[in-house]
């Protein structure tokens, strides 16, 4: 496999997946640690959806990961040492490990970004958030990430969260689905409205 710090895809990259119920077990599974560590740590839920969200931002961009990841071939034994060598070298702490452990056990290492997307949105939910997927062609500044926010407070959503990936394929503008709600406001998009329209009026 390639080196996750290297092989950075430049094509579009992979939407997020819709999480199954097992992978709602497994994020809830987490989030019961998470209450355990409560206690002797404040932040615990929020170091974990860090880790969680470095090893999904990996698996969008990295198509080495990715291929890793979603390969059947591998047995348990060449995705542990794979995996754990990955997650070492970007530095995901012990729960998050483990929990990849009793994935590969289960045979189940290409649900990862499923449970990824699962906890994130069990954590907002529990914290009264909402989580916007927001992609865009290029990484978001701190501007540009409170004038979303804001925007979508506007329009009635509350305690957003964002969560960034970038496709460079969009060209330029940015996509945002919160919800049942799609906003597409990419270059890639309205070039593709007018084409159906110029193909229509031919």
């Amino acid at each position: 496999m390639a080196s996750a710090a290297t092989n950075v895809s430049t094509g579009s990259a992979p939407q997020a997946p819709t999480p199954s119920a097992l992978a709602g077990r497994y994020a809830l599974a987490l989030l019961g640690i998470v209450d355990d560590l409560r206690k002797g740590e404040p932040n615990a839920a929020d170091r974990i959806a860090g880790d969680l969200d470095r090893l999904f931002r990996l698996w969008r961009e990295d198509d080495g990961f990715r291929a890793f990841v979603e390969d059947p071939r591998l047995d348990s034994a060449e995705q542990r040492r794979g995996a754990f060598g990955i997650l070492a070298a970007v530095g995901i702490g012990t729960e998050v490990r483990n929990l990849v452990g009793v994935m590969i056990g289960n045979r189940r290492l290409g649900e990862l970004p499923a449970v990824a997307t699962a906890f994130r949105a069990q954590l907002a939910a529990r914290r009264g958030q909402q989580t916007a997927q927001v992609i865009t062609a290029h990484p978001l500044s701190d501007t540009q990430r409170a004038q979303i926010v804001a925007r979508l407070t506007e329009a009635g959503f509350s305690g957003v969260q964002l969560q960034e990936s970038v496709d460079p394929s969009l060209l330029g503008g940015l996509v945002v689905r919160i919800g049942s709600r799609l906003y597409d406001n990419s270059i890639k998009s309205k070039l593709q409205r007018l084409q159906y329209a110029m193909k229509g009026a031919a």
